[in-house]
């Protein structure tokens, strides 16, 4: 096993066991969470240290997502950095330099470098300020899960959806992994909705979900010879 593959197992090992025990745990969440459709998953992310919000009291659920928020989002929540991966002569690009829309001193500029060296296609002339959509918002959860989970590259027969020639062609292959996988899921004509604008809950919920996953997969027996769950 590389040096990358033990950093994933750890990362997912780490993440298993905080969030195992802690979807109803007592504790200071957010304040403003009321209402919110699986608010007690936001506050095990946010009592373990795996998302923040506003302030240390508010998360402003029903917000629209913006880049640098789900960039942030999906970074922290998964806790991506460059531990594992060694650049030549040492030097780390910065965030402006992959991204000359960021400025150094901002405060997902970090969140940027992690996610990019960590399986994460952001464009290069992104706008850290513009609303995430949904198939963009989903095709980074996505990309950065199977990086974390060191999963395997799957072959899906895509699931036909009414809306898919709306789908930016670069996001179609995470959104049909992710709905293979039972990580996203459709409006009740069967539609994605790739153009939609997400809230902050919706993201965090989906990020919760996909850790998750990850959890699942850590605790599932090897498969035998025969490719078949060990009993």
């Amino acid at each position: 096993m590389n040096r990358k593959s033990i950093s994933s197992v750890l990362a997912v090992s780490v993440l298993s066991l905080s969030l195992g025990s802690q979807l109803f745990a007592a504790g200071a969440g957010f304040g403003d969470l009321q209402g919110v459709k699986d608010a007690g998953k936001i506050d095990a992310l946010k009592s373990e240290g795996l998302l923040k919000g506003v302030s240390a009291t508010t998360f402003h659920p029903n917000s629209v997502l913006t880049n640098a928020q789900g960039i942030q989002l999906i970074a922290g929540g998964l806790q991506l950095s460059l531990a594992a991966i060694t650049f030549e002569a040492g030097k780390v690009p910065t965030a402006h330099d992959l991204f000359p829309a960021i400025d150094n001193k901002a405060w997902y500029a970090e969140a940027f470098v992690n996610a990019s060296f960590n399986g994460v296609d952001i464009p290069k002339s992104i706008d850290p300020t513009a609303k995430m959509t949904k198939e963009a918002y989903v095709s980074s959860l996505m990309q950065a899960l199977e990086k974390t989970g060191n999963l395997p590259m799957i072959k899906v027969a895509p699931q036909p959806l009414p809306d898919e020639d709306q789908i930016t062609p670069e996001y179609q292959g995470a959104i049909q992994r992710a709905l293979s996988r039972g990580l996203v899921s459709l409006d009740e004509g069967g539609k994605f909705n790739p153009k939609s604008e997400i809230t902050r809950a919706e993201a965090a919920v989906m990020l919760y979900d996909g850790i998750e996953y990850l959890k699942e997969l850590s605790d599932a027996p090897a498969p035998d010879s025969n490719g078949q769950p060990a009993e």
